[in-house]
């Protein structure tokens, strides 16, 4: 008997051990900036580089991984922009780079017929009709594009034909693919950030538009909002308009970046979330009716634990402690914290953000990010990149200014997380001013990379390299009563 008590006791002292040291232990993670071996060397175009005279040129470009060729090897999607001064060439172009399954990729957009310029934003990417094949969907500054994937390695736009084309000019942000009433076929959704008109935007320094004495451009506060919009796929390759029918135009317009779907009380119905900025978020929960209602308030993800408004940019869904309920994160302006809402189930989230160990790094502004499996302990870690709005900013000279670090949160397993951006290799090195993030396995070896994509600079490819000699699988699931 008073062996089993020295071995437990023993066993508790290596836990609290463990438990200190992991502080400061080196992160059995690594990643590289393999970008330009890779052959991704072209900057992503958007704004300009030291002043900025509209908050149309603030936002910037997502990115994606996808295997559009289906081949079994990840491909990758950059959304471009462009400038004021229209200088379209062939660098300011959407970017499609096959994967050539030996660490190098090969620009074939314009081969494949997805070379748009203008002010790109977003990419979200579905098989829309269920052919097995992965199509694209790009939002702008402008009009929203649909690409229908031809299985012969090119594109056809079909966005008139789908229905899915405004002839009014709209600011497309956020968009996702999800199946909201279960018909096996994807539908669609996306937000619209600012009721942007670029003839009557007033220009920097006026009214309240100052940041830090600067004279800045101005918005979104002061600017109209924008709405929402879902799309119902009708199985034949068109899509309706279910934005009044379904709910989701009884929330008022806002200014809405990131959009988020998930089953997040577990009834079998993707939800919707909608990381707004300078505003409250919007939670929208689907009664499988086809009808959703915005809860976000009371649901307790439209601000932070204090009930005040934030900014919000990027927004992410994983269950990080392993309870089988999806938990957020978004991201959010300089001089605040990013979210970590932990989902307690029936139809409530609390905010964690400090107890989790991220009130931290509050004084970066915050944009794309996700949960991943970085060291495949089977614990989700968080990422998220970072980059400021005001390239002005850099004329204060402080240290951290416009180009910003990336972070890189490992999960302790405990409910806590901490910072192992320092540990996280040369590739958390380079500061940028990044927008978009991706996550994927690029080179079939195991570990998530991560793809940004920033601008005026260029994209960054973060291999992974791990020594956690931990496993992992890799499945594709193809479905048959849902959609593919």
């Amino acid at each position: 008997m008073g062996n089993w008590v020295v071995l437990v006791l023993l066993a508790l002292a290596l836990v609290k051990v463990e438990g200190q040291n992991s502080l400061f232990e080196p992160f059995a993670v690594s990643f590289e900036d393999v970008a330009p071996r890779a052959g991704i060397t072209s900057p992503t175009i958007f704004g300009g580089r030291t002043e900025n005279k509209y908050i149309l040129e603030t936002t910037g470009c997502g990115a994606a991984f996808l295997d559009y060729d289906n081949d079994g090897w990840l491909d990758i999607f950059l959304v471009n922009g462009t400038t004021l001064d229209a200088m379209e060439s062939s660098q300011s172009a959407n970017r499609l780079l096959r994967n050539n399954h030996n660490g190098t990729f090969t620009d074939v957009a314009r081969k494949a017929g997805v070379s748009q310029m203008g002010w790109g934003q977003g990419v979200c990417v579905g098989d829309y009709d269920n052919d097995g094949l992965e199509d694209l969907f790009v939002t702008y500054w402008g009009h929203n594009l649909l690409y229908h994937n031809q299985g012969d390695g090119t594109f056809t736009e079909l966005t008139e034909k789908a229905g899915l084309f405004t002839k009014e000019i709209k600011w497309g942000a956020g968009c996702a693919f999800l199946d909201y009433d279960r018909d096996g076929y994807l539908d669609l959704f996306f937000t619209n950030y600012v009721d942007f008109d670029l003839e009557s935007a007033p220009l920097p320094g006026s009214g309240s538009c100052i940041y830090q004495g600067l004279a800045v451009n101005c918005g979104p506060r002061g600017l109209p909002k924008a709405r929402s919009y879902l799309f119902r796929n009708n199985g034949d390759g068109t899509f309706t308009d279910a934005t009044e029918k379904s709910g989701i135009a009884k929330a008022p317009p806002s200014y809405g970046l990131g959009v988020l779907t998930g089953d997040f009380n577990n009834d079998g119905w993707p939800d919707i979330y909608v990381a707004n900025d300078s505003q409250p978020s919007y939670l929208f929960w689907n009664d499988g009716q086809g009808n959703f209602t915005e809860e976000g308030m009371s649901s307790g993800v439209a601000t932070n634990s204090e009930g005040r408004n934030q900014s919000g940019m990027g927004v992410a869904a994983g269950d990080y402690n392993c309870d089988g309920l999806l938990d957020i994160f978004k991201t959010n302006f300089s001089d605040d914290l990013p979210n970590l809402y932990r989902n307690v189930g029936k139809k409530f989230f609390e905010e964690d953000t400090t107890a989790a160990g991220l009130g931290i790094n509050s004084i970066l502004l915050g944009w794309g990010c996700g949960f991943f499996d970085a060291d495949n302990d089977g614990w989700l870690d968080i990422l998220y990149v970072n980059g400021h709005v005001y390239p002005e900013i850099d004329r204060l000279k402080k240290e951290i200014g416009y180009r910003q670090p990336k972070v890189l949160y490992q999960n302790l397993g405990n409910g806590k997380f901490r910072d192992v951006s320092k540990f996280a290799g040369p590739g958390f090195a380079a500061n940028i001013a990044a927008r978009g993030c991706a996550f994927g396995d690029f080179d079939n070896d195991g570990n998530t990379d991560v793809l940004v994509n920033p601008i005026n600079d260029v994209p960054q490819l973060l291999r992974s390299r791990s020594n956690s000699g931990n496993h992992w699988i890799k499945l594709k699931l193809i479905g048959k009563q849902s959609n593919r």
